[in-house]
């Protein structure tokens, strides 16, 4: 299996996960609140899944790759803004740190492979 493959599959399940937990969990929700984001979870949620969906139908429209890690790159830049906002400690900015940089990795695979 090649590594964007990997890559993609475990970005985008990821996302897909984050979205429906936005709408479901009590502990996303209260993050939500905590975050001051409480009135926008719902379309975070739909972001989020439209973004890990957006890498699952990669696989399938080239495309769809590079707009669908452009979007969650975004969202995780935003997201390291928000928690440096409400002064998180760096270990939670972290996993977003940690999917820019593999969301880089995808469009370099795509690019140049």
């Amino acid at each position: 299996m090649e590594l964007i493959t990997i890559i993609s599959a475990f970005t985008g399940v990821s996302f897909i996960a984050y979205g429906i937990n936005s709408f479901i969990s009590k502990r996303m929700i209260r993050e939500f609140k905590r975050w001051g984001l409480a009135d926008q979870r719902k379309k975070i949620g739909a972001c989020q899944f439209i973004g890990g969906l957006g890498l699952m139908l990669g696989f399938e429209f080239d495309i769809a790759v590079i707009i669908s890690t452009l979007f969650i790159i975004v969202m995780m830049l935003v997201a390291i803004v928000v928690r440096i906002r409400i002064r998180d400690n760096i270990s939670d900015i972290l996993p977003a740190i940690a999917y820019i940089l593999l969301c880089v990795m995808i469009i370099y695979l795509q690019v140049y492979s």
